[in-house]
């Protein structure tokens, strides 16, 4: 039998067929609903639409990868707005700040002030379309080749925008951080993004909530001594908290 919240999905899918996307707004004006409701509605279990940076869209895991950012999504929320608020407090007026793909990032810009002025870099869909809502911050998002698993932009050229650019502060994020294998992440294609934004920003943040600590994902991003923070929702494990004080990382978390 089909409850009011598979109608309401199905609604959805529907408005989707004509449109590539539709703002949260507007999908609950549509529904005659709050947006409470419709990330109530599409947090509580898969189905064939997703929340992606304030925007409804298809889900794009009908694309052959070993990654999708609709999977994620919904995984860990609680724990991804916590250290998100506390991540967003870092950022200064005039900041310039590389944001990381990944699906906490939209959380983590969705808790910035909306009249907070600020330069932004981002290489993925998801980020841009939760960066475009911040009325005073100017956005630049790197081009090249789209990945639909998990909505990345790679570039062509030899040529990237962080060679241009050396941002303040960046935003990486990991699904992965053990003792052993340092800091790692699903697809190797996000590995360049990520370097660069090391090599040139002058705070590092690694942003990652506490699910991912003892875990080691394919794509190895490098030592935790690469950055100056790590920002999760909860305190690593004894071991983990040893190394990271010995590699000069400060564990923010929220208060």
């Amino acid at each position: 039998m089909e409850t009011r919240r598979d109608e309401r999905v199905n609604k959805l899918a529907q408005a989707l067929k004509r449109i590539d996307k539709i703002h949260l707004k507007d999908a609950a004006q549509l529904l005659g609903v709050s947006e409470m409701t419709i990330r109530r509605d599409l947090n509580e279990q898969p189905s064939s639409v997703v929340l992606l940076g304030g925007y409804i869209v298809s889900d794009p895991k009908n694309h052959q990868g070993h990654y999708f950012v609709s999977d994620q999504q919904s995984h860990n929320v609680s724990k991804k707005q916590q250290l998100a608020r506390v991540a967003a407090a870092l950022i200064e007026a005039n900041d310039t700040v590389f944001f990381d793909c990944g699906t906490t990032m939209p959380y983590l810009i969705d808790a910035i002030e909306d009249d907070l002025p600020f330069t932004a870099i981002c290489c993925a869909i998801n980020t841009f379309l939760a960066l475009k809502e911040k009325r005073a911050c100017t956005v630049i998002l790197s081009g090249g080749e789209f990945h639909a698993d998990n909505a990345v932009f790679t570039p062509f050229g030899p040529h990237h925008v962080l060679e241009d650019i050396c941002p303040t502060l960046a935003f990486i994020s990991a699904a992965g951080i053990d003792i052993e294998q340092g800091v790692t992440c699903y697809n190797i294609n996000e590995l360049q993004m990520k370097h660069h934004a090391l090599q040139r920003a002058r705070r590092r943040v690694l942003v990652a909530d506490s699910s991912k600590f003892g875990k080691v994902l394919p794509a190895r991003i490098g030592e935790a001594a690469l950055f100056t923070q790590l920002v999760s929702d909860n305190a690593p494990p004894k071991a983990l908290q040893k190394l990271l004080q010995e590699s000069g990382v400060s564990v923010l978390l929220p208060s």
